[in-house]
């Protein structure tokens, strides 16, 4: 359950602490205090979507944390897994599982299996007969679960086979048109019998010749003066040593000295020579490797940036080329291998059809069930299930599910559609969340105003339903009804001040007393001895 919830920044709450309980949490107060930012805040911890203009004005961040107790998960830390989500005014979202950094996916996704809103938005799902079916698998579970997972692998290979078979060239004029280009494409590049980093070295080639004037000036004037004037000016110095070398250690030393630098200075002339020789370039190579260079430039221009990518190309235009001359061949395996698929899946979704026709006649009895205890004895409702036309197949297999409901006795069984009153759709949906929710195993069920539209019985009815799902279950209701406050084992009251022409969002858990004034006060919009009597009774009954 949530024991904790932690909310800054989000619409005129500034910051806001709530402990909540196990079992049945009923939130009230003042018209626009703040309850559905409440209920919004815990949208957002679930992974929901957040729009920057719920940040509070002035700030630049919004911060919801909760702390969720879960003893028995192993992914809990002491038996806590805090959950949190920071949204800033730039868009970007840091969002946390005990620390962990995760994706808003991820975060959706893990919050799924301990948080279930019910709001309007539910009522809307309800309408459209497209969600019918994931009602239904989700009461049925398991037992489609994997048949499922395996129609959904058959069904994405299916869908690409058929992709591939329309992928083809139109008449065979357009295919021969095709081909000549293909061919004249590959026979362009196999023509220029490129070598990866060829350009590469050709390009450092032409910069030397380029240069090779500059070079060969002043690799000449080295030459002359190593050979002309270092290598004779060092051989008399040599000499001159080599007259005195006898008077003294220190001149025989200094002649050794010497004649290694004659012989390195030989060397390096010798070196200077064949690189004075290597820059002398003949002008027909010179327009050679510009003429190289040009035509593998354009190669670039058509068919890629490198010459790797055009050998890439080149492979890809010989596979299409194949492809196209032998299309028959493989639209035969195609249509082969689609056809087996397709047996596979007609097998499965038989399985499914037989499942959920099974399950259909359990849900309706059960929602039936439910929608007495709503006080909405007169209303039938049943889970149809009808197969779709072979080759009709969709991501849930071949079956149309609809909810029909005749909500009175003599009336024609109606598509839940055409439901006019959202009293009765939001009974509808507390009925489908009951039944669920006992299936689903989700620790928290929260209920954003699942009183829209009803009264009276009806009202004191929800009340006692969203009780007794509070006995395996922690439920939040926000709402306006006294009857179904009156039922809450812990009533919360919401309320705004105004300080320094700012609103703040306050939150107070009731005790009894207070908790009676407050029913007596939605009651009857003032609390008075005959409305805290009333409140008294509600509470009694309760």
């Amino acid at each position: 359950m949530i024991s904790t919830l932690h909310i800054k920044n989000i619409g005129i709450i500034e910051d806001l602490n709530i402990d909540f309980n196990d079992g049945f949490n009923v939130l009230t107060g003042e018209t626009g205090a703040g309850k559905t930012l409440i209920i919004g805040a815990l949208g957002i911890i679930s992974g929901g979507r957040f729009s920057k203009d719920m940040i509070r004005n002035g700030e630049k961040y919004s911060f919801v944390e909760v702390n969720i107790f879960c003893p028995n998960n192993p992914d809990s830390i002491d038996g806590n897994i805090i959950v949190s989500r920071e949204i800033y005014s730039n868009g970007r979202n840091s969002c946390k599982i005990n620390g962990r950094l995760v994706t808003v996916n991820e975060l959706k996704e893990f919050m799924e299996d301990y948080v279930n809103i019910h709001g309007q938005q539910d009522n809307q799902n309800l309408l459209n007969e497209a969600k019918h079916i994931y009602y239904l698998d989700g009461f049925i579970g398991k037992e489609i679960l994997e048949l499922k997972n395996n129609y959904v692998q058959l069904y994405k290979r299916y869908n690409e086979i058929n992709t591939k078979l329309k992928e083809n060239y139109g008449d065979e004029q357009e295919k021969e048109r095709k081909l000549d280009l293909l061919n004249y494409q590959l026979n362009e590049i196999k023509n220029a019998h490129l070598k990866v980093g060829e350009d590469i070295n050709l390009q450092e080639q032409h910069n030397l010749m380029k240069n090779s004037e500059k070079l060969q000036e002043n690799l000449q004037e080295i030459d002359e003066n190593l050979s002309n004037q270092a290598i004779e000016s060092v051989s008399n110095s040599i000499r001159c040593l080599e007259k005195i070398s006898n008077y003294g250690e220190q001149y025989e030393s200094k002649l050794n000295e010497l004649k290694s630098i004659y012989y390195e200075i030989q060397e390096l002339s010798r070196d200077i020579s064949s690189m004075k020789e290597e820059v002398y370039f003949d002008e027909s190579k010179r327009d050679d490797i510009e003429k190289r260079l040009d035509e593998i430039f354009l190669l670039k221009r058509k068919y890629g940036n490198s010459i790797e990518e055009i050998l890439e190309y080149k492979n890809k235009i010989e596979k299409e080329i194949f492809d196209i001359e032998n299309l028959d061949e493989i639209n035969n395996k195609l249509k082969k291998e689609k056809n087996e698929i397709k047996t596979q899946m007609l097998e499965i979704c038989e399985n499914m059809s037989i499942k959920r026709k099974e399950y259909a006649k359990i849900l309706s009895n059960r929602m039936n069930e439910e929608l007495k205890d709503l006080e909405m004895n007169n209303a039938k409702l049943r889970v149809n299930v009808e197969k779709l036309e072979e080759d009709k197949f969709n991501i849930n297999g071949l079956d149309k599910v609809e909810f029909m409901i005749c909500t009175n006795k003599g009336e024609e069984e109606k598509e839940l559609s055409k439901i006019a009153s959202g009293g009765e759709m939001s009974r509808v949906m507390l009925a489908i969340k009951t039944v669920l929710a006992d299936v689903d195993e989700v620790l928290t069920l929260v209920f954003d105003e699942i009183d829209t539209g009803i009264s009276g019985k009806a009202a004191k009815a929800v009340g006692e339903k969203l009780k007794s799902i509070s006995k395996n279950h922690q439920v939040m209701v926000v709402t306006h009804s006294a009857s179904i406050a009156a039922k809450g084992k812990y009533n919360y009251f919401i309320s705004k001040k105004t300080m320094e022409n700012k609103t703040y969002t306050n939150i107070k858990q009731l005790n009894e007393e207070e908790t009676i004034k407050e029913i007596a006060r939605i009651s009857s919009g003032d609390v008075t001895d005959i409305s805290i009597a009333h409140a008294k009774e509600l509470r009694k009954v309760s």
